[in-house]
Parts: C-alpha cells; structure tokens; sequence
C-alpha cells in the first residue's frame, strides 16, 4: 500500500519509571499510548485518544504515580500492549502514515518493547522527531521540552502534562505551528 500522506499520527508514550535503575527483575513498560492526528491541508487535530496498557513486566512506582498521575490500578485494566498495536494500525493506519513524536524517546521504547514482546511493530519508518525538528526551525541551541516548546509560542498547555492523550494533543499543535510558518503556506494553513 502506497503512503498516506493526508495526515500525520502524532504519538506520546507513559512508561513505568523509577528515580533510579529498576528494581531487579522488572523493565520499562509502555503504560499509556496517547494519540492524535493532524490533518495536513488544514492543519486541524481530531482523534484525540489515550489508551492505558497493562504491565507485563513491571509495576507502577510512588515516583511514577507522582510524574504521570497514573496508578497500579489503573494500568491493570488496561488493554494488552499488542492489542494497542492492532488500534494504531487499524484505526489509524500507522504503518501506512507519517508519525511523529516529542524527542526519540517515543520511537526507541516502542522499538524495544515490540522486540522484547515479540508484538508487531506499528509504524511505518516515516517518523518525524518533532524536538529536533522544532530546535532546528526556531534556530534554537538545544532541544526542549514540550511544555518549555508551548511556552515559547505562547500556547497555553491543554489537560495535564504526562497524560498521553493531552500531550500527544499539545505536540500537534506544535507540529501545527511548524508547518503555519513554513513557506508556501497562508495564515489559514492552506497551501498557496
């Protein structure tokens, strides 16, 4: 199947952490895969999605709890990480578009836990590193933070850090803002 390039999935991911290494026997875990889409022509969002992921190999810490909001009890109920993966290909055809995400980070923990899982991997190669994308275009020394991004265009952030459906949301706007500025393109995000 030819790429779609009508829309970019802008994706965010929550895993279990701790303020140092892991404990013994237990590794990083995508709790909470946050979602949206940005439309290319109109540079509109819709599909704003959180899907919270079940442990397999960790369980939530106090310090996580305090960074995402999110509890052990929570991620208990959520669904099983490869049946994450058949979403992001079925309903938004992740293998067929262009995917973004804030930083690396993103990219390499679902890499690595799709290999360590044995899941299906859910995006196509097109990834977009929006942090790097963003430094470059505002001719920034450094990369920055999602929030620190939103705070140097004056965008208010939407919902609640570290959720990530509200993060994935505040990323398309940036990514939004990246292509308004870009040449060729009128204040209503049209193509001229």
């Amino acid at each position: 199947m030819a790429k779609k390039l009508d829309r970019i999935i802008v994706v965010d991911v929550e895993a279990t952490c701790w303020q140092g290494d892991p404990p013994t026997g237990q590794a990083s875990d995508i709790i909470e895969i946050g979602v949206c889409t940005l439309d290319i022509a109109t540079l509109a969002r819709s599909d704003r999605r959180s899907m919270l992921i079940r442990p397999t190999r960790s369980t939530v810490s106090a310090f996580c709890t305090a960074l995402t909001s999110l509890t052990q009890s929570e991620v208990e109920h959520g669904m099983d990480f490869g049946d994450a993966c058949a979403v992001l290909e079925r309903d938004y055809l992740s293998r067929n578009r262009a995917w973004t995400s804030w930083g690396d980070y993103d990219r390499q923990h679902f890499e690595r836990q799709c290999t360590d899982l044995g899941a299906r991997y859910p995006f196509s190669s097109s990834h977009l590193n929006a942090k790097t994308l963003f430094a470059l275009w505002h001719r920034l020394p450094r990369e920055l933070g999602m929030a620190r991004a939103l705070a140097l265009l004056g965008l208010s952030l939407e919902g609640t850090h570290h959720r990530d459906g509200d993060d994935a949301w505040n990323i398309a706007a940036l990514v939004a803002e990246l292509f308004l500025s870009a040449p060729g393109r009128n204040a209503h995000g049209s193509v001229t």
